[in-house]
C-alpha cells in the first residue's frame, strides 16, 4: 500500500476527482491548504490596491491505494493537474510514501482490502 499526497491547484480539483473515478480510485481525503514553492506567491488587487499574496491556496489530496493502482492513479494525477503539455510552475507536488497498514474501522478489516 502507499499513501501519494498530491498538491495541486484548486482549479484542477472537479477534473482530478473525475479522472480518477473513471480508473476506479474512488476514496481520497480532501484538504485546503497554503504555501508556496517556485511561485514565490502573487501579487493581487483589492479596492484599488496591489498587495503581494505570499502563499498562495491549493488543495492536498491524500490517496491511499493498493500498489497495484499506484502508477495508473500517478500518471492520472499528472496528466490531469498539468497546465499545457510541458507544464507549468505552480502545476503541483506529488508525495509518495509507504502505509504500514490500513484498518477499516466500521468492521476492522485490515491491510489492503481495508483500503
Amino acid at each position: 500500500m502507499k499513501l501519494i499526497i498530491a498538491i495541486i491547484p484548486p482549479t484542477k480539483l472537479q477534473a482530478v476527482k473525475d479522472a480518477l473515478s473513471k480508473i476506479e480510485v474512488n476514496r481520497m481525503t480532501v484538504s485546503d491548504a497554503q504555501g508556496y514553492g517556485r511561485q514565490r506567491g502573487h501579487t493581487m488587487t483589492y479596492r484599488g490596491h496591489e498587495y503581494r499574496a505570499e502563499l498562495v491556496s491549493k488543495v492536498e489530496l491524500q490517496i491511499l491505494v493498493n500498489d497495484d493502482f499506484l502508477d495508473r492513479t500517478v500518471d492520472t494525477l499528472i496528466r490531469v493537474s498539468r497546465t499545457g503539455a510541458e507544464g507549468n510552475i505552480g502545476d503541483g507536488k506529488i508525495f509518495i510514501m509507504p502505509a504500514v497498514e490500513a484498518i477499516r474501522i466500521s468492521d476492522t478489516v485490515r491491510g489492503k482490502e481495508a483500503v
